[in-house]
């Protein structure tokens, strides 16, 4: 067992100021290319009205931001949530709480341009009631792979994916996965579908 803590900012100090956004259709594998915008707005390819900007996302839409003082320009998308998820850890040694298991969210970050630092801090999973879960900072070497780093730094083009894991209440499933780094006024939100 490997026990990693972060404390990195999630975003280099300049796109911590202003954010303008936008939500996207999946782009499976792909970098994410769409024209920075000035306001915050979603889109779809298809017929269905587009969501407001407060909406949440479905799993594999991708919400792109950018910096108005700075050249950093980005994207990230919640691919998918699993939750059930078998290791020789224990979700309820963890949690400290009766009933737990693991689940994980796959996810990926991209720097369209700009060099800025993505981490797991800022996400948790939202539940109907008003908790949230975080993730965990303990590792196994049997959580799926590939896990998603504690901290990285992205430039020009360059991306990461992986796999963030949860204790969770086996009982219950989130409603949400949440993105709020600092800065940020309104968390983004991917809403997870029931079972």
């Amino acid at each position: 067992m490997r026990t990693r803590t972060t404390t990195a900012a999630l975003i280099a100090a300049g796109l911590l100021l202003t954010l303008t956004a936008c939500g996207t259709e999946p782009e499976p594998d792909a970098k994410a290319s769409t024209a920075p915008t000035t306001e915050a707005t979603a889109e779809m390819v298809t017929e269905e009205p587009s969501p407001t900007p407060a909406a949440a996302l479905q799993l594999g839409w991708s919400w792109e931001f950018e910096s108005d003082t700075d050249d950093i320009e980005g994207a990230v998308t919640v691919l998918d949530y699993k939750q059930g998820i078998k290791s020789v850890g224990d979700a309820v040694e963890e949690a400290g709480t009766p009933g737990y298991e693991w689940a994980y969210v796959d996810m990926k970050t991209c720097s369209i341009s700009g060099t800025f630092s993505a981490t797991t801090e800022p996400w948790t999973l939202a539940y109907e009631d008003g908790s949230r879960a975080e993730p965990t900072s303990t590792t196994y070497e049997d959580f799926p792979k590939p896990e998603f780093p504690f901290e990285t730094i992205l430039t020009d083009g360059k991306c990461v994916r992986g796999k963030l894991v949860f204790p969770v209440p086996g009982d219950q499933r989130p409603t949400a996965v949440v993105y709020a780094p600092a800065g940020l006024d309104v968390p983004k939100e991917w809403t997870v579908p029931a079972k």
